[in-house]
Parts: structure tokens; C-alpha cells; sequence
């Protein structure tokens, strides 16, 4: 009988060994992640998305050019076509913290592919260590497209880290994956409306 019991006593410690192991992984990925950064309180460490379909009525008067809502609390975006025939609901990164986050009203003024990337002076203050150019590429952080908006410094872009993707990661963009940022490149155009909330 003693040995009966050892047998399940070994089982159980095994399940319960394997159960920390895991949840050991689990933690030390979520420590590593890209989003933890030094000088930064508070940041979010998990991956979050809400995916919930919305309406345009709330948001805008009309859809004149096509319209794109950045939500930064679901950390999704959403667009509709001029016409009203697309919908699209796109998951993103949103800025870090509250400091680097920028709400309200713009357009799009610029589309560029393969698009070069230079640090804000901000940026380089912040981290002084980081090149003052990047080219066009799979080390670029603005990914293959990038949609520039009305406010200087402030864009739609693709990422080449998915990891970034759902998280609070970045300096003050939105960031989408590669695939999306170009599909949402190819249903825009100069003028469309932008609002994030």
C-alpha cells in the first residue's frame, strides 16, 4: 500500500514540477519582452488587443477620403472606405506612455514605401546611443509602409518586430503588421481622416 501512495506522491510532484516550468517560461518571456524598458513606470507587459466592431457615425461626419480610427485603449485601428464598402479592424502598438501619446484629429499627407527613418531629437535624447538614420530595410523601425500624418513626427507604419504588435512599444506612432500596414496602404490616400482616441 506505502508503495501505491509513493507512486502517486512521484505523479503529483512530476504534474507539479512541469506546471512551475511552464509558468516559469511564461514569466521570463513576458521579462524579456521589448516593451519593458528602462525609465519607463508602469508599462503594460501583456499582449492586449480588443477586437470589437464599431461604427463610423460616432466618430466621424462623413467618410470623405476614407476615414481611420486609432483606438489606443483596445490598441486596435479601424478603417472604412470612402464609399462605405470596406471595413477593416487591424491590431497595433500604441505609444509607451502618456507623454508620448498624441490624440485628436489629422490626415494622412504622405505615403511612402520602404519608407527611411531618423530618431526624433527627443528620441536621441532619450537614448542617446541610437543611429541617426536608418534606411529602408529589415532593421528600419518603420517597417515597409508608413503613413505620415498632419502632426510632425507622428505616423501609421509597419513593423519588422512583431512582438510590438498589441503592446504598449512605441515612441508615439501606431504600428501595424507588415501585411496590414500595406493593405491599409492601398485603401488610403492623402486626405483620409485620422482620429485617435
Amino acid at each position: 500500500m506505502s508503495r501505491f501512495k509513493n507512486q502517486i506522491l512521484s505523479r503529483r510532484r512530476f504534474i507539479a514540477a512541469g506546471a512551475a516550468t511552464i509558468g516559469t517560461g511564461a514569466v521570463a518571456q513576458t521579462t524579456n519582452s521589448t516593451e519593458i524598458e528602462v525609465g519607463i513606470v508602469g508599462a503594460v507587459t501583456r499582449n492586449i488587443s480588443s477586437f470589437r466592431s464599431l461604427e463610423w457615425q460616432p466618430y466621424f461626419d462623413n467618410l470623405t477620403n476614407g476615414a481611420v480610427l486609432v483606438d489606443l485603449q483596445s490598441r486596435a485601428l479601424h478603417f472604412w472606405s470612402e464609399d462605405r464598402s470596406i471595413y477593416k479592424l487591424y491590431p497595433t502598438s500604441v505609444p509607451l506612455t502618456e507623454d508620448l501619446t498624441r490624440k485628436g484629429r489629422t490626415s494622412i499627407v504622405r505615403k511612402v514605401v520602404g519608407p527611411s527613418w531618423r530618431p526624433t531629437p527627443s528620441m536621441l535624447e532619450r537614448n542617446p546611443e541610437w543611429p541617426a538614420f536608418i534606411g529602408p530595410g529589415p532593421n528600419n523601425p518603420l517597417g515597409s509602409h508608413a503613413l505620415y500624418l498632419t502632426w510632425q513626427y507622428y505616423r501609421i507604419h509597419g513593423t519588422h518586430d512583431t512582438r510590438k504588435i498589441g503592446r504598449r512599444s512605441s515612441n508615439g506612432c501606431i504600428g501595424l503588421y507588415n501585411e496590414h500596414i500595406a493593405e491599409l496602404f492601398s485603401m488610403t490616400k492623402n486626405g483620409t481622416q485620422v482620429l485617435l482616441i
